[in-house]
């Protein structure tokens, strides 16, 4: 462990406000520890709590960052104070009449994620919310982070600002914007540029098949589009932090940066390359929504536990719609990619049998239990907030459109959202959220939100669809429907997905058995579909699997192909005003698609 001694940082406060200061060391990152020091001058209480959060803003779910944490200790003038531990991620220290102390741990960082820690000898990677201590009653005071690199070579890159001279010390005004901050250190690739004055700056680290003026370019069309939205950018500075390894996909927002994960052969094939600028896309488009336009039960974060807000399928279904819209206004591609993009999402969902068990307010609400720890049953049980969420925020932008001409839309909420709630950071209710919606729409939405968002009721996309002279086609499958979704796994036909009330469940089968043989004749890699179009419906088979390791067999009746894929096409002849309308929404005409 490096053993060095935080400074007093210069400050203003009052000498009875405590100030803080935390170091961050990686002596050996092989080890995957950083070793952290927290030195504290005027704390008052004769009893220190510290308390490390269990979640991190962003992703809904309680990870118990504490169970990374060891070697706990504490010091006033180089001399162990006594402290315990009160609860999972709760510490006290006694101060014993000291006005200075310190407490130094380790945190163990091998999970490389946007949400998590990672060390090791190419680099550190970490998050506020799963490396600092929260100190209750003192959230509101600034907090110095000063950094010593494993390495001379590695540099320090994150949206916090430096401290004057000193060296890789930066400041975080109050703990909420550390906990918002991610931080990068090491020898990655670091790229500036300006977007409306404004500098931005892309970390990259790891190898990969970008191109970085393509990225840089992609990226400066995709901030311009966006600031358009909102009237403006509401930071000084912001920085993308990207990690590539091997499939890998993910993003988590800041209010001033964000971090992202991609595959690092995801950039040479146009679909997946696609697919990042949309990742790109959401990501940004979260610093106003959810960042800075967000729930009431998010106004104040709770590090200790949940917060609950039914909410979510506009914080991130919303952003999900935009992201595929993004890029299309940008120009990065073109209408009939966007109908293709969208057409996927579609596909999904009709694809996911929990639409029809699970409101999209209660997923919102259960993402805590639910979404972020699937099983075996979740595709039968649940839906996606940010799945459904971006199919209902479609049906609301149509709406809207068809209503007022394409001289309203969904980007008008948008806007009204961020100048009510946004810009002053005041939580909104659901209620709330339903009344700018109702305000921009000049319509009674009770009917929708009861349907789409609170109930279970298929979306109607058709309705919605046809004023743009758009329709919705389900394309069959050929072979007769089991109701199985398997995988290869080191030669093993793997049942890892069964439709609730299909042949295959009604037959018997559950996830995770090993799929072997149809009417006694095995089962050849993915060759599940080719052996099916051998059957017609209602023709019976015998099934043989391996049900943990039980050898069995079982009849079961087929039932008629299923739609596996959906697809948004025009209308044969679409009329003046569908033609008008599509060309309002997607800026071309419907004919070029």
């Amino acid at each position: 462990m490096t053993e060095a001694t935080a400074t007093r940082p210069n400050t203003n406060l009052e000498e009875t406000e405590p100030t803080i200061h935390y170091l961050v060391a990686m002596s050996q990152p092989e080890n995957h520890l950083f070793e952290v020091t927290l030195s504290i001058v005027n704390y008052s209480s004769e009893i220190l709590d510290l308390k490390l959060p269990v979640w991190t803003p962003g992703s809904y779910l309680v990870r118990e960052y504490a169970k990374n944490l060891q070697d706990f200790a504490a010091f006033a003038e180089n001399k162990p104070l006594p402290w315990r531990k009160i609860s999972k991620n709760h510490w006290q220290v006694d101060k014993i009449g000291v006005s200075e102390l310190t407490v130094r741990y380790r945190i163990f960082a091998n999970e490389l994620s946007v949400r998590t820690n990672h060390l090791d000898a190419t680099h550190g990677y970490f998050n506020g919310a799963a490396l600092f201590f929260r100190i209750p009653g003192s959230d509101k005071q600034p907090i110095r982070v000063t950094i010593i690199p494993s390495r001379p070579e590695w540099q320090v890159t994150t949206a916090l600002p430096p401290v004057g001279e000193e060296t890789n010390t930066f400041l975080a005004k109050d703990f909420d914007t550390l906990v918002d901050t991610p931080f990068e250190i090491g020898s990655h690739q670091l790229y500036e540029f300006e977007v409306l004055g404004k500098p931005h700056e892309l970390a990259i680290w790891g190898r990969g098949s970008y191109h970085v003026q393509q990225l840089i370019t992609d990226i400066q069309k995709i901030i311009q589009v966006e600031a358009q939205m909102f009237g403006g950018l509401p930071y000084e500075r912001y920085v993308f932090l990207l990690h590539l390894f091997s499939q890998a996909f993910g993003g988590l927002e800041h209010k001033n940066s964000c971090s992202l994960i991609y595959q690092r052969f995801g950039f040479r094939v146009p679909e997946k390359y696609d697919r990042f600028i949309q990742l790109v896309a959401h990501e940004f488009f979260h610093l106003w929504n959810v960042k800075r336009i967000r729930p009431k039960a998010l106004e104040v974060f709770d590090y200790d536990r949940e917060n609950y807000t039914p909410s979510l399928w506009f914080c991130e279904g919303t952003t999900s719609y935009y992201d595929l819209l993004i890029p299309l206004r940008a120009g990065i591609y073109d209408a009939k990619s966007y109908l293709n993009n969208l057409s996927k999402e579609i596909s999904r969902y009709e694809a996911t049998p929990g639409r029809k068990v699970q409101p999209v307010s209660e997923s919102s609400f259960d993402a805590w239990i639910k979404l972020y720890r699937p099983d075996a049953n979740s595709g039968n049980s649940q839906i996606s907030y940010y799945l459904k969420g971006e199919m209902v925020s479609l049906l609301l932008d149509l709406l809207i459109r068809s209503t007022h001409n394409n001289q309203r839309s969904l980007d008008d909420v948008m806007l009204k959202m961020w100048q009510q709630f946004g810009q002053a950071e005041i939580g909104y209710t659901p209620e709330q959220l339903q009344e700018v919606i109702e305000s921009v729409a000049e319509i009674n939405l009770t009917d929708f939100f009861k349907r789409y968002i609170d109930s279970t009721e298929d979306l109607p996309f058709n309705q919605y669809l046809q004023p743009f002279g758009l329709q919705l086609v389900a394309e069959q499958q050929e072979e007769p429907y089991l109701g199985v979704k398997i995988n290869t796994e080191n030669g093993r036909e793997m049942i890892k997905f069964v439709d609730a009330g299909s042949p295959a469940q009604l037959g018997g089968i559950d996830a995770g058995d090993e799929l072997l043989a149809i009417d006694g004749i095995k089962v050849m890699g993915n060759g599940l579909g080719d052996r099916l179009k051998d059957y017609q419906p209602s023709d019976k088979i015998e099934v043989t699997v391996f049900h943990q390791d039980e050898l069995r067999t079982y009849s079961i009746t087929l039932d008629s192909p299923h739609p596996t894929r959906y697809q948004v096409k025009p209308v044969d002849y679409p009329n003046s005003t569908q033609q008008q309308n599509f060309a309002g929404w997607l800026g071309v005409a419907i004919a070029t698609v």
